[in-house]
């Protein structure tokens, strides 16, 4: 695939006008690419368009839809975990999970990720670029045409920090909710942070009624900056301080991950040091039983650990729910796949 050909799915809908128009076809053919462009179709299917205009369009364009390299589904659950080829020699990873609302798909917003978080394996295989807003948009349109479905909720919280690509970031959320591309409800979307203080202060003056989810696991500075870098150069009380200009700019209730393991951060002492941090905030605690990740050595606190944990939580006026944990099976915490491909490549 040629890398210099742009992605359509970068274009809003004004751009494929003008697009469109330059190509000389009339104003109407914009209306109708722009529908298969959500459709995920390449161009050879987008059968009411003229010929020569589909031929035209493949010589400068790349409709978006992704080449699936890899395709893992759970025989525990409906989940589903792709490995998407982006054209130039470098993959991402998606995730499509089942409820009983609907689907909801967890996306990837760079290749590879700076952050450094030593429980994560999006991190072992290293950086390589952000992604741009269609290549965003296009693992959701890609899942959509390959399982004939809608996705109605979205979360970014696959590959890579949100707010370390910030500006495509929004494009996408601007693009994703748009009633005539994927019309999902910006209220059906989550957007996980690992702390990135001043893009939270930034992404507060947007005031999108987004959900908004931290990524926490420790309340001590001192434990949380061995387990999750950025916290060197955002501390808890910096982190804490743009999370409460967030909540008070948009009124939104911001959600906080927690990932518990076993003997690290699941004790009693931790969850009443949660307490004095977020009692009488606008806010929740989601309890994540960690992911096993080779390498790191972490393992998952036991179900007396989170159960207990919950309950110190919720006696402390802190209100905590236990995520529901989909495709054990196929290792559905993204990074492991695009790990091992890097790996085997190599």
């Amino acid at each position: 695939m040629d890398t210099k050909l742009q992605n359509l799915l970068d274009f809003n809908k004004e751009e494929l006008d003008d697009i469109v128009k330059a190509m000389g076809q009339p104003k109407f053919r914009s209306g109708q690419l722009w529908e298969w462009l959500y459709k995920g179709a390449d161009f050879n299917e987008m059968t009411n368009l003229p010929e020569n205009f589909r031929k035209a369009l493949a010589e400068k364009y790349l409709s978006g839809k992704q080449e699936i390299r890899a395709k893992l589904c759970s025989a525990l659950d409906d989940t589903v975990k792709y490995l998407f080829n982006l054209g130039d020699g470098n993959i991402v990873e998606s995730v499509l999970m089942k409820y009983k609302y609907g689907y909801s798909a967890c996306v990837s917003t760079q290749v590879g990720c700076k952050m450094g978080c030593t429980f994560c394996a999006s991190t072992k295989a290293g950086f390589v670029r952000n992604l741009t807003s269609g290549e965003i948009l296009g693992q959701i349109i890609s899942m959509n045409a390959d399982m004939k479905i809608r996705i109605g909720h979205v979360v970014l919280m696959g590959i890579g920090e949100p707010l370390d690509n910030y500006k495509n970031v929004l494009e996408f959320l601007r693009k994703a909710q748009n009633e005539k591309g994927l019309g999902i409800s910006y209220r059906n979307i989550s957007l996980s942070t690992c702390g990135l203080a001043e893009k939270v202060i930034e992404l507060s003056k947007e005031k999108l009624p987004i959900t908004l989810s931290v990524s926490l696991h420790s309340p001590f500075d001192e434990q949380r900056s061995e387990m999750m870098p950025v916290n060197r150069k955002y501390p808890l009380d910096k982190l804490l301080d743009a999370c409460n200009i967030y909540t008070l700019s948009t009124g939104r209730r911001i959600t906080y991950e927690y990932a518990l393991i076993e003997g690290v951060n699941d004790t009693k002492e931790h969850a009443e040091r949660l307490i004095s941090l977020l009692k009488g905030k606008l806010c929740h605690i989601n309890l994540i039983p960690v992911n096993k990740v080779e390498g790191t050595g972490y393992k998952k606190a036991s179900a007396q650990n989170i159960a207990a944990f919950r309950q110190i939580l919720e006696k402390g006026g802190v209100n905590a729910t236990v995520r529901r944990t989909l495709g054990q099976d196929i290792e559905a915490a993204c990074g492991q796949l695009r790990r091992a491909a890097v790996e085997q490549k190599e």
